[in-house]
């Protein structure tokens, strides 16, 4: 038995999977507010601040996975958006990064839709 395998519940332990999912969210929770709490007293800016925070979440999602446990594509799209304003930021891009967010998630719902997959749910 791996050291992953002791922390990845079986198919048939529903019990341990929800606590291992709950614990998982505490910890990003608390790494969140952690980050928050140095990027504001060492002040280390927007960009690597906004970086923080898309490590933490992209962070999460990838032991879920890793894990066996269910990603929210909701959490994805938040921290691919975090990642994107960090890196905006820290390259410091000349134009407004919410319109080409706002044009990108448009063309996501326009290809879930011409693909069969409504992206939005009623």
């Amino acid at each position: 038995m791996t050291q992953d395998d002791r922390h990845r519940p079986n198919g048939n332990n529903i019990v341990a999977r929800g606590a291992l999912s709950d614990r998982l969210d505490s910890i990003g929770w608390a790494l969140f507010l952690i980050w928050i709490g140095f990027a504001v007293l060492i002040d280390i800016g927007w960009g690597w601040g906004l970086l923080g925070i898309a490590v933490i979440i992209l962070g999460a999602a990838a032991l879920r996975r890793k894990w066996g446990l269910k990603i929210e594509g909701f959490w994805l799209v938040i921290g691919a958006m975090f990642l994107a304003g960090g890196l905006w930021e820290l390259f410091r891009v000349p134009f407004p990064l919410a319109p080409v967010l706002i044009i990108f998630c448009g063309l996501a719902v326009l290809w879930g839709a011409l693909r069969g997959q409504h992206l939005m749910k009623k």
